[in-house]
């Protein structure tokens, strides 16, 4: 089996527009090992969510194709790519997307039950994940009752719930703050350890880029790996 969990071709991202079309970027490459954390880095508006999307076929690229454990991300349905990536991706995002009226454990469980794990089993499999992040007191508890720490835990809880192999976050820890955030940084960086994933995290931080095997700018639309960080 290859060494590389995802690899991006010539990847592409293309907007229409009432004259023209905005061109985000073209011709990205991109690989992940196995087991590697990688961190994607650049200022805000240069098109890091949108390639980190691509990626995690939240969006389909103009251009180019994704492989994730060698097969074309893209060449199914709809559907079927919406499958895959239920099955095999997990993500976690600045904003933790919880809903409102749902209990922890209701949140937690629902990628689950879309795959259509039954019930019990879900709630099961919810709650030992929710102990994992440390929240086995809080399965009951809505977001609204729940600190921003807390709530992105289980957002974490829910990425990973499935067993994916691959774990893409986007700012996970840009809503919190430092202090906080280290704490989600930790929690995400020991999963990520334990677990055997592979992960990408897109960040501005160079505090964090700093705990990545590796480094990637995203400037002018280009992606650069970087040979170190400025000290």
């Amino acid at each position: 089996m290859s060494d590389r969990v995802l690899v991006a071709e010539n990847l592409g991202k293309t907007y229409p527009l009432p004259k023209g079309e905005l061109r985000v970027f073209e011709g990205l490459g991109f690989e992940l090992e196995r087991g590697e954390l990688a961190a994607i880095m650049g200022a805000s508006g240069v098109g890091k969510t949108t390639f980190l999307n691509l990626l995690g076929a939240l969006d389909r690229p103009s251009e180019g194709r994704v492989l994730l454990d060698g097969e074309d991300l893209f060449a199914g349905t709809d559907r079927e790519v919406a499958g895959v990536r239920n099955r095999k991706i997990g993500f976690v995002f600045q904003v933790f997307h919880l809903l409102p009226e749902f209990t922890a454990l209701e949140n937690v469980s629902l990628p689950l039950m879309i795959r259509g794990v039954p019930k019990k089993e879900a709630f099961l499999k919810a709650r030992d994940i929710l102990e994992e992040v440390s929240l086995e007191d809080k399965v009951h508890s809505r977001p609204s009752q729940l600190s921003g720490g807390e709530q992105q835990r289980v957002a974490i809880a829910r990425a990973l719930v499935n067993e994916p192999r691959l774990l893409l976050a986007d700012e996970p820890t840009g809503n919190l703050d430092w202090k906080t955030g280290e704490k989600v940084l930790r929690l995400v960086l020991d999963l990520h350890e334990r677990r055997g994933l592979s992960s990408i995290l897109v960040t501005h931080n160079e505090k964090i880029a700093r705990y990545c095997h590796k480094v990637y700018m995203m400037e002018a639309g280009e992606l650069k790996l970087l040979s170190s960080l400025p000290s």
